[in-house]
């Protein structure tokens, strides 16, 4: 029997979930997690290193490295393919501002993209 998935802590959902060519229709768009985009908003953006990530949100190190580096890899396909990347689904929950010291807005949680 599988081990169950571990919710990973998020500190609110992108403004925008669906990036890329204008001139393009949906098919074949690259699908990206949230847990996936903040683990390249916490690193990339805020300078985070991957332990602080993995303590924001709760995971191990090893866990955010696999998760940072599938990211990364899912925006280079993007990028260098010119496809679309929809952000979308994955195991985690947004953490209400209790673990981040934002104070992150309350929003809907879950799996599957529901935002």
């Amino acid at each position: 029997m599988p081990r169950p998935p571990k919710w990973r802590n998020v500190c609110g959902l992108p403004r925008s979930n669906r990036f890329g060519p204008l001139d393009l229709d949906a098919a074949g768009a690259i699908l990206m997690s949230v847990d996936e985009y903040e683990a390249i908003r916490l690193i990339d953006l805020e300078g985070y290193t991957q332990e602080q990530c993995a303590a924001q949100m709760q995971v191990a190190r090893t866990t955010v490295q696999g998760i940072y580096a599938k990211a990364r890899a899912k925006i280079a396909r993007s990028l260098v393919e010119g496809k679309a990347l929809h952000i979308e689904g994955g195991d985690y929950r947004v953490c209400q501002g209790l673990l981040c010291g934002r104070g992150c807005q309350r929003r809907r949680h879950g799996k599957n993209g529901n935002f």
